[in-house]
């Protein structure tokens, strides 16, 4: 990596949202639609870095393309499994499905969807549910 590069990723820990955008917009175009400073700010960085020295390698791309599609958090939990939490005063209760969660007698086609649809606001679903830290 360029000396020039590592100062510039350097100095990316450190800006706010409007200047993250800033740079994105003169080296990139239209900046995403982020608004959390911690994820644009790896954007950035991990871009700028790609570009300097030629982002993920071949064997890295195949072997990510072998994987295949990661299955949304919560349906490894099973057909069936409950997911149970305390909101507000309130006992919820979501029950995992083939095709998404069932809460209320609703059908949710991801844990974030129904947690929204409990809450009110946008959550992280598996967050909302105890799913990871």
């Amino acid at each position: 990596m360029s000396e020039d590069i590592g100062a510039l990723v350097e100095q990316i820990s450190s800006m706010n949202l409007d200047q993250l955008r800033d740079i994105w917009r003169r080296r990139y175009g239209v900046p995403p639609a982020l608004r959390s400073l911690p994820l644009m700010r790896l954007q950035l960085a991990w871009r700028i870095q790609a570009d300097a020295n030629g982002g993920i390698g071949a064997a890295t791309r195949n072997a990510l393309a072998r994987k295949g599609a990661t299955e949304p958090e919560g349906w490894e939990l099973g057909i069936g499994a409950r997911l149970n939490r305390k909101w507000k005063g309130k006992r919820i209760e979501v029950t995992v499905e083939e095709q998404g969660f069932r809460w209320e007698g609703k059908h949710y086609p991801s844990l974030s969807a129904t947690a929204r649809a409990i809450t009110g606001i946008r959550w992280n679903g598996p967050r909302f549910f105890g799913l990871r830290q």
